[in-house]
């Protein structure tokens, strides 16, 4: 299978979801790509919220809030005027404590994905996870919902900068022995298109995540897949 050269089109459109993408790794986001969250996430930052009596959000909130990692999680709930550094640790610390406990109670893969996940694993596709979730949270929820499927599975580490800055994606495809030319990125939200553009891998948008269509085309996805079986008849 010849494999192409891949082109940065941001802000162009995302070419049909019938183009194959050949690639020996495929590197997803967790969140709102693999497995939708949004449910606890919410849950657990509004009981941390209501631990230090600030206002709650509904859930279609979450949508915004969520993808650049924990921290700017927190930020973003929190009322403008009480966005200073203690504040946040402190409800950080919170929701950490929460989540530890609700981050199964609603979680699941979407519709297709361990399928998917199991016939590219069978067809030789080097499978990892690069999440801005915490790196604990995002390895407990991997070995949990998709056992012995990914090579790799990197969340949020001290000391490595959150996405979109690449290190983490060069770091697991490193521990391959793969370059980024021989991997796709596949991500839900503008934040993903990003990593995987400065890393130098073309990016695939899922629409069935958080962030949906309009972000994912205007960030410059370089595919667009509505399901998980068009996701895998993309990549084999």
């Amino acid at each position: 299978m010849t494999r192409r050269p891949f082109r940065n089109r941001k802000g162009g459109a995302a070419t049909a979801e019938s183009d194959k993408l050949p690639c020996r790794a495929a590197v997803f986001d967790l969140d709102g790509t693999l497995v939708d969250t949004l449910a606890d996430l919410a849950l657990s930052c509004n009981e941390a919220l209501e631990e230090f009596g600030f206002p709650t959000h509904p859930l279609e909130r979450y949508r915004r809030f969520v993808g650049n990692g924990a921290d700017k999680l927190i930020e973003r709930a929190l009322p403008e005027e009480k966005r200073e550094p203690g504040i946040r640790a402190a409800v950080r610390e919170a929701f950490n404590r929460r989540y530890a406990v609700n981050y199964l109670r609603a979680s699941r893969p979407y519709p297709g994905i361990p399928q998917a996940l199991s016939a590219l694993k069978a067809a030789g596709v080097r499978l990892c996870v690069v999440s801005n979730k915490p790196h604990a949270f995002a390895q407990r929820m991997v070995e949990a919902l998709f056992p012995d499927i990914f090579s790799v599975v990197f969340g949020n580490r001290p000391g490595v900068p959150v996405k979109p800055d690449p290190a983490a994606v060069h770091e697991a495809l490193a521990r391959l022995s793969l370059q980024a030319q021989q991997a796709v990125y596949i991500g839900d939200s503008d934040v993903d298109v990003q990593t995987g553009h400065n890393a130098g891998m073309p990016v695939i948008g899922c629409l069935w995540g958080f962030r949906g269509e309009a972000e994912l085309r205007a960030a410059g996805a370089d595919r667009l897949v509505r399901s998980a079986d068009a996701l895998l008849a993309l990549l084999l």
